[in-house]
Parts: C-alpha cells; sequence; structure tokens
C-alpha cells in the first residue's frame, strides 16, 4: 500500500495536478463518448496490473478540472488548501465514522472545537447552550435547520407525523438555494408549500414582502413555521438583511434559519463581516468552508441555538450502538444527534487547516480574496465591452456580460439580447475547448434575465491582479470574432 501511495504523489508531480502558475491547462475537454474510449473504463474479470493502474491514474489526472488553477474561477469552490488536503488524506487513512468517541476519539474532539470555535464566529452561545454538527453539503445543513424549525414548533410531528396538522408552509427568498424547495419535498412539507418572497433590485429578500407573505398564507389556514435568510445567494452573491427579517420572525414566531453555506466566511474577517450583520439573531445557521475558504470537500456546518436541540430533534435511542453505559463520558458520542449513522469525519481537515494558519491567517486569505474582488469588480466597471449585471457586489460574485466589437453601439433590443444571451454561452463553449480558462454563466429566470457570467473568486489559490487581468483579457480574445 505504501508503495502505490507514494506512487501516487510522485505522479501527481509529474502530472502538474498541484500546478498554481496557470501554465497549465484548467482541462483537457473531450465529450462523453470520446472520454468513454479514451480511458479503460471497463470493469473485467481479472484484476489490472501495475502498469494499467498508473495509466488510469495519469489519465484521471490529465482529463480532470484543474480547480487548483488559478484560472478556475467556475463553481462557488476551487482549489484546496494545502493543510485541509493533508487533513483530508489523514482521515481517509484511518477510515472511521464520526459517530462515537469510542472509534474516533482524536476526531470527536477536533470537531468539538471547531463547532465552539463556529459558534463564537457567528455569536452564538458557546456549548452546550449551543450546538452543532458537521453535514455531508449545505442542502443537508439547510434541512436540519427545517427539521428543528418543524420539531421545535410542533414536537409530537416526531412521533405522529404531519397527519392532522394545517400545511406547514416555509418561506425563502426567490434568490434562495432551490435546497429548501428539495427539503420541503423530503420532509413531506410539499414543495407548493415553500413561499418565495421577492427580492429587490440587488437580489435580496423584501422584509415588506416576507410580513405580506406570512399574513397571506395564515389567512388561508397554513401554518408558517421557518424562513430561510441567505447570505451569499448562488448567483448574485447577496447579502439578505437580517435584523429586519429577525425582527419579523421574533414577532410572528417563527425559526430564522441563515443560509451562509457561501457568505458565512466573511465571518472570519473584521472588515466584510458586518455584511452579516444580525447574524447572531437567527437560530440557526449553515456554513460551508468548503467554499470560499477553501477547505476539501466536504466541509459544511450546521450551528444550532438550544440547549441538546440536535440530540433531541433527532435521537431514536438506538442502544445497539450508541450504549449509555460505557466505561467514557458518553455526551462525547454525536451518533444518536445526527441524520445519518455512519458520518464522513469532515471536521479534521478543516481543524488542521484553521490550527496551522490560525485565525489571522484565515482572516488574511479571506481580505486577499475579497480586496480582489473589489479589483475586479472596477476592472470590469471601467473595461469597453463589460457590462455589470449590478452595479455593486457584496460577496465573491462578479455577474457581468461581455459585448463583442459587433454588437457595441448597437439598439438593444430583445434580439440583441437574445443574440448575447447565445454569445455567452457560446464563449463558455470556447474557454473550456481551449482549457485555458472557466467561469460560469447562468441566467436568473426570476428577473427574465438570460445567461451572463458569474465570475468567483476565492482564498484557493491565493487570487492575484494579474489572474483577474487574465480573465478579462482572455474573454476579449475568445469573442473576437463573434
Amino acid at each position: 500500500m505504501t508503495e502505490l501511495l507514494g506512487r501516487l504523489l510522485e505522479i501527481l508531480e509529474e502530472e502538474n495536478a498541484f500546478d498554481r502558475t496557470g501554465n497549465e491547462p484548467v482541462l483537457h475537454f473531450v465529450h462523453p463518448e470520446e472520454l468513454q474510449k479514451r480511458l479503460s473504463i471497463q470493469l473485467t474479470e481479472e484484476p489490472a496490473t501495475k502498469g494499467e493502474i498508473e495509466t488510469t491514474i495519469r489519465q484521471t489526472i490529465r482529463y480532470s478540472v484543474k480547480t487548483f488553477s488559478p484560472h478556475f474561477h467556475n463553481q462557488l469552490y476551487a482549489g484546496v488548501d494545502e493543510y485541509g488536503l493533508a487533513g483530508s488524506w489523514l482521515t481517509d487513512v484511518f477510515n472511521t465514522s464520526q459517530y462515537t468517541y469510542e472509534v474516533a476519539p482524536v476526531f470527536t474532539v477536533m470537531e468539538r472545537q471547531i463547532i465552539e470555535k463556529s459558534l463564537e464566529l457567528v455569536g452564538y452561545p458557546p456549548l452546550p447552550e449551543g450546538d452543532g454538527i458537521l453535514c455531508p453539503g449545505g442542502s443537508i445543513s439547510n434541512m436540519y435547520g427545517m427539521v428543528m424549525a418543524r420539531y421545535k414548533m410542533i414536537p409530537d410531528v416526531k412521533r405522529k407525523g404531519l397527519a392532522g396538522l394545517p400545511p406547514m408552509v416555509c418561506f425563502t427568498s426567490e434568490a434562495g438555494h432551490y435546497s429548501i424547495s428539495k427539503g420541503a419535498h423530503w420532509l413531506g412539507l410539499g414543495t407548493d408549500h415553500v413561499y418565495k418572497v421577492k427580492c429587490d433590485e440587488f437580489g435580496r429578500m423584501r422584509p415588506d414582502e416576507l410580513k405580506a407573505a406570512i399574513a397571506e398564507v395564515k389567512k388561508q389556514g397554513h401554518l408558517p413555521f421557518f424562513v430561510n435568510a441567505t447570505c451569499g445567494t448562488t448567483v448574485l452573491g447577496s447579502f439578505d438583511p437580517l435584523p429586519e427579517i429577525a425582527a419579523i420572525c421574533r414577532e410572528e414566531n417563527l425559526w430564522l434559519h441563515v443560509d451562509a453555506c457561501l457568505g458565512g466566511t466573511l465571518l472570519l474577517s473584521e472588515k466584510y463581516r458586518d455584511r452579516l450583520k444580525g447574524i447572531e439573531l437567527s437560530n440557526s445557521v449553515a456554513w460551508n468552508p468548503h467554499k470560499m475558504l477553501g477547505a476539501p470537500f466536504q466541509c459544511s456546518l450546521f450551528l444550532v441555538k438550544g440547549k441538546n436541540a440536535l440530540h433531541e430533534a433527532n435521537c431514536a435511542g438506538a442502544r445497539y450502538l450508541f450504549q449509555q453505559d460505557k466505561h467514557y463520558d458518553v455526551s462525547w458520542d454525536t451518533g444518536d444527534k445526527s441524520l445519518q449513522c455512519g458520518r464522513k469525519v469532515d471536521g479534521a481537515k478543516f481543524w488542521l487547516m484553521w490550527k496551522a494558519r490560525g485565525t489571522k491567517g484565515l482572516r488574511e486569505s479571506v481580505e486577499l480574496a475579497m480586496s480582489t474582488v473589489e479589483y475586479f469588480f472596477e476592472r470590469v466597471k471601467s473595461r469597453k465591452g463589460f457590462r455589470l449585471v449590478l452595479p455593486r457586489y457584496e460577496g465573491c460574485n462578479i455577474c457581468f456580460w461581455y459585448i463583442p466589437p459587433s454588437m457595441q453601439g448597437q439598439q438593444e433590443t430583445q434580439e440583441w439580447w437574445n443574440k448575447l444571451y447565445e454569445i455567452t454561452a457560446k464563449i463558455k463553449e470556447r474557454m473550456m475547448i481551449e482549457g485555458t480558462l472557466m467561469v460560469g454563466y447562468t441566467p436568473l429566470s426570476y428577473k427574465n434575465i438570460g445567461n451572463f457570467f458569474r465570475m468567483v473568486v476565492t482564498c484557493q489559490p491565493p487570487p492575484t491582479k494579474a489572474s483577474m487581468d487574465y480573465v478579462i483579457d482572455k474573454i476579449e480574445k475568445l469573442s473576437v470574432d463573434l
């Protein structure tokens, strides 16, 4: 085994898998049918040879997207922090579950420290008055919030289910993440009972529209129970006005959950954390350090106020797994407060990353990323042919169009806009085929806006002004003949 792992590291180096210079392609794109032909993908009766395994490893590296590249801006994540990567490999070596101290003593202690520091970061009470857990992604973290809210409103729902209850209704902004609708489906609430609250011109939930929606739901005889506010929306990176929303939730006795999966990283910055002002007024929070901060996938936190809140809402009393007469303090066993049984060890990689860099180092990386966002924003605002979707930014997303020279100065009819939307997708196609840059594009359906670029800047790899200039120059070159 050690021979194979040692050889793997050598191959990763030989294939420049960790290259951050930008001199290597972001990807070698081939269509799925062709990729199947190039890879020896079939599983067979006979084992592969060492040579075949090495070839497969090299091909995997060659045809995978290099998120380590400074020219990857396609998602809300990018490359990983090197200490986080070391922590991820370390946890996989021991191949254990997070559910008991018995089988994960070191990792359990590390996870608790991550939860304690994250509660402090948000402004929640410390353990045991606050609590938290690491989840397999932000969608599940948001669903935890919905489960906690429902249990708080109607504790008997855990035993008796939803039968006989009025329809339970939750609220999120029209710019909010689709996981709220999926959560409503999985929890038996029904997607028709997710009310999409209108946003202002900057993509933020309007408190007056929320208040009106709650009143309307009550008139219909429905039971409002949960409000999801967003800090760092997926497309525009917008931050909902938390103090105003929290005041409405207090008045209406509703659970306030904050989806800060993207924007929560700004809590580490003294300069930018005011964009999450009022987050301490919420009942629960979701935060994904695997997004902007660069912790390895997956690393998603769910934090909540209330002593033993997670255990009371989720415990099933499975004593054949979580024995209560162990020789150590069983309060360290976390399995029965979790939705899952087996739970991947996700806290240790973030712990090692935080330990190595300190809060100071994490803060500096966040502020470097945000200052680079500001630089890119100003460059796009002043560059001919580029047009911002919003005249401001709040998080790490900058949304824009590029208008090629052949379309500049023309009357901007609907036909002109439709053509621009098509050109945006065409530029993206050229990026991927050339393999030199990846920037995502998206429509914004609730505003009836077609395709535009969504440029994301993250902490890893550390962004530079040169990498921002590269994006602008490359888009211009890719579209010169369009």
